[in-house]
């Protein structure tokens, strides 16, 4: 297949191109003239896909790693590295934020693009260690002397195919494919449609070790692949099965179709009345339950959604309601939201509770002082009891109004304690953004991004 006509719209033109570059340079620059003058000894080094060429036109973020000699005490080094992070951006005229993953950075927009200050150890292997960001500078090293010009190409094609499909992203809440990762795979299979056949014969457990080390078997993730500059890492473990099976999924498809749609996003609704309308032809029930969103990073919030999303379904199949689908959106400022398609949202007025078997004289006796209208089914004792809760709705607004019901992540069950919401979809949709009318789309049509009609 020719691939050009794709290339040209996903490739950074020369402009694009030495643009980026021009200010990575400055970026780097910077930090080690700052560095410089005040005695420190310190180095800013460009990673990342930035430095390996392998960014999607109009989505370039510099990420400056800025590293320290091994004995610099572990407080110094984040202080240091912070401090001159936050000055590079105020000389730049940005507003530095600083913020927290595994490790403290900070960021700010320049010039239209995100730029991101790490500090990180200088080592020259893994066995020299000391925090997980560390490892980042070696990736680049081994990806920018193994990965050919031609197969920069190919990375391009694979990160847009998986973008296209929803399989991009390492992050909690995609579960995907990182772009290390995706370079990797390039590298294994040296090109684009070589990853996609190679998925194909791909199954819990399948091991990439493309140096050799021979410690895949210590692994126990959906996929395997050994980092070459680590042998106790696995590069895939972020990868879920359910992200590994779609990519296994649109890769057959896209190999048997040969269509180009499959490097564009799928179609998706432009406004609420579509919405409406699908849940209308569904015949299912769509509830949310929404609420604030706490401040601390998406990594730490998607993981208490989740958790907090499993009590619910798990809360509401006991009393009898029957959950289809259930997933968790946020746009990670203001608002939270846990989106329930119920495929049974209304029960009878009455349930059968069970009593003793008619032989246990004491205890059936018991049962028939306190219960009227007693029939025997079987050999016990039954009777029909009161339902507190018909409707779903009620029954969540009941259950989150005393959330110690209820498992949940500390800081969402905090913003769930100061308010939340239990909406049908009806009501909700109309006040909707763009980017949560999308989301619901692929929640109730999740064949959207594995198939392009």
């Amino acid at each position: 297949m020719d691939y050009r006509d794709i290339l040209d719209d996903i490739k950074p033109d020369e402009e694009e191109y030495q643009r980026v570059m021009k200010l990575s340079e400055k970026l780097t620059g910077c930090i080690n003239r700052l560095a410089s003058e005040e005695g420190l000894d310190a180095e800013a080094v460009l990673v990342g896909s930035v430095a390996k060429g392998t960014w999607l036109s109009g989505s370039a973020d510099i990420d400056i790693f800025i590293h320290f000699p091994l004995d610099t005490p572990e407080d110094e080094l984040k202080t240091t590295g912070l401090h001159l992070g936050h000055e590079c951006i105020r000389m730049f005229h940005g507003t530095p934020e600083e913020r927290y993953a595994s490790h403290p950075y900070v960021t700010g927009h320049i010039d239209g693009y995100e730029v991101d200050f790490v500090p990180c150890y200088r080592i020259e292997d893994a066995s020299e260690l000391r925090s997980a960001v560390d490892r980042t500078i070696l990736h680049t090293r081994y990806i920018q002397t193994r990965l050919g010009e031609e197969q920069r190409d190919e990375v391009l094609l694979l990160k847009q195919f998986m973008k296209s499909t929803g399989t991009y992203g390492s992050e909690f809440r995609v579960g995907g494919f990182a772009g290390y990762l995706a370079e990797l795979l390039i590298i294994h299979y040296h090109d684009f449609e070589g990853v996609l056949e190679g998925a194909l014969e791909w199954r819990p457990g399948h091991v990439i070790d493309i140096d050799g080390h021979g410690t895949g078997e210590r692994f126990t993730e959906p996929l395997v692949v050994v980092d070459p500059v680590d042998r106790n890492r696995n590069v895939a473990a972020a990868l879920t099965l359910q992200r590994m099976s779609e990519f296994i999924t649109a890769a057959r498809n896209f190999l048997r179709s040969g269509k180009k749609e499959y490097f564009t996003a799928p179609e998706y609704a432009s406004g609420p009345g579509d919405i409406v309308e699908t849940c209308r032809r569904r015949g299912s029930k769509v509830i949310l339950v929404s609420m604030g969103v706490p401040d601390i990073p998406a990594d730490a919030l998607y993981p208490q959604l989740r958790k907090t999303m499993d009590s619910l379904v798990r809360r509401l199949e006991e009393e009898g309601f029957r959950v289809l689908n259930a997933d968790y959106w946020s746009d990670e400022e203001t608002v939270a939201v846990i989106i329930l398609e119920m495929e049974v949202w209304m029960l009878p007025s009455y349930r059968k509770r069970y009593g003793p078997p008619v032989w246990a004289r004491k205890h059936s006796e018991r049962f028939l002082e306190r219960n009227e209208r007693v029939w025997v089914e079987g050999s016990r004792l039954a009777v029909d009891s009161p339902r507190r809760h018909r409707f779903a709705v009620d029954f969540l607004e009941d259950l989150l109004s005393s959330p110690e019901r209820l498992r949940m992540g500390k800081h969402v069950g905090a913003e769930i304690r100061r308010g939340f919401g239990v909406h049908v979809l009806e009501d909700f949709i109309e006040s909707a953004g763009p980017g949560f009318i999308m989301f619901l789309d692929s929640f109730l049509n999740p064949w959207k991004r594995l198939i392009r009609q």
